[in-house]
């Protein structure tokens, strides 16, 4: 099998993807998707937008965001230029794990992934300069349907990497309002899974 599956020890509907590599004396080669692997691994969502960012500086953080339904979307991350904190958020109403979160480090050299299902709030910390950062997503991008919790909520106590007044956000993401903030309107963190 060219991947190993592993659901995360905090957060078990999302799973760590690592893609195999192949390697000989030019380098080496991996498969980082393949629909029928996958579907065994009972990640099924069609895969629809491919996403590709680039960020220039070290502490970057981009998150935590998510849709809501009906373009609600579960993701495939992973790191093709430097290091990153992955995040996920479990944001569905109703859960055990509700406002939990998890992380691991993705990177270029350990081409490790991270699949994220609907009903999770996604982030990224950048950990060097020049990081590039590929998804996929199972639904397109619906600007009107996009919401977001703040990086720093304390009821969701991510430990980010990054001291406060090093770390670069985008005036949208900064404007962001906590968890606690939106469990209250069930159109928004509801029953997306």
């Amino acid at each position: 099998m060219p991947f190993d599956f592993k659901p995360d020890g905090v957060l078990p509907e999302v799973i760590h993807v690592q893609p195999k590599r192949f390697g000989d004396t030019r380098g080496w080669f991996a498969e980082t998707f393949r629909a029928d692997v996958f579907a065994e691994a009972g990640i099924t969502e069609p895969f629809v937008q491919d996403n590709h960012s680039l960020s220039a500086e070290k502490g970057t953080i981009r998150g935590l965001h998510f849709q809501i339904a009906p373009q609600a979307q579960a993701k495939l991350v992973r790191c093709l230029k430097g290091r990153i904190l992955d995040v996920a958020v479990d944001i569905r109403k109703g859960s055990p794990r509700f406002g939990k979160a998890m992380s691991v480090e993705l990177s270029a050299s350990n081409g490790a992934q991270l699949y994220i299902p609907r009903g999770f709030a996604h982030a990224f910390c950048t950990l060097e300069k020049a990081c590039e950062v590929a998804y996929k997503t199972d639904a397109y991008y619906a600007p009107s349907r996009e919401r977001g919790i703040a990086h720093d909520d304390p009821d969701i106590g991510i430990d980010w990497p990054i001291e406060p007044a090093q770390r670069i956000l985008s005036d949208k993401d900064k404007m962001l309002p906590r968890l606690a903030e939106l469990a209250e309107v069930p159109e928004l963190v509801g029953g997306a899974s």
